[in-house]
């Protein structure tokens, strides 16, 4: 299962890709997410680990997530494993006229054999999957535009 969702968000890059990478924060501006939990001490970099707490079908569900690929302002890739499933999600911030266009991706690639054989009926959760991306981007574009209005 693969989405994309994109958001065009008035504030350059730079100010949206800081406020997207800002994890120990995003429980704050990201209405979807309950609690960030850091597991590695330091500066977010290639290699931060940390456990996401949100909502997710009625119930609160927790993943750890690994900081995979971090390419600042353009992009960053987290990764997780959970039931068999390996999960990537990038985020890539594009310049656009009106400041920046961001896209967001989502893929579950099934690993195991449990997995697969339950692999089809992930399909039914798209949708719900879907309206939970497109509403962590509103909340990212809110938080970027805050962030960028308060330095002009």
């Amino acid at each position: 299962m693969r989405i994309i969702v994109d958001s065009l968000v008035a504030a350059p890059p730079d100010t949206v890709f800081a406020a997207a990478v800002d994890i120990a924060d995003w429980p704050r501006f990201i209405s979807g997410i309950q609690k960030v939990e850091l597991l590695t001490p330091g500066p977010i970099a290639v290699g931060t680990r940390f456990r996401e707490t949100r909502i997710m079908f009625g119930r609160a569900a927790t993943e750890e997530m690994t900081l995979a690929e971090l390419q600042p302002p353009r992009r960053f890739l987290l990764t997780a494993f959970s039931h068999g499933t390996a999960y990537r999600t990038g985020r890539l911030f594009e310049p656009h006229a009106v400041g920046t266009r961001v896209i967001l991706s989502f893929e579950g690639q099934p690993t195991t054999l449990l997995a697969r054989l339950f692999a089809p009926l992930a399909t039914r959760f798209k949708g719900t999957v879907q309206r939970h991306l497109d509403a962590d981007l509103v909340d990212l574009k809110r938080e970027a535009e805050l962030r960028h209005g308060s330095k002009a």
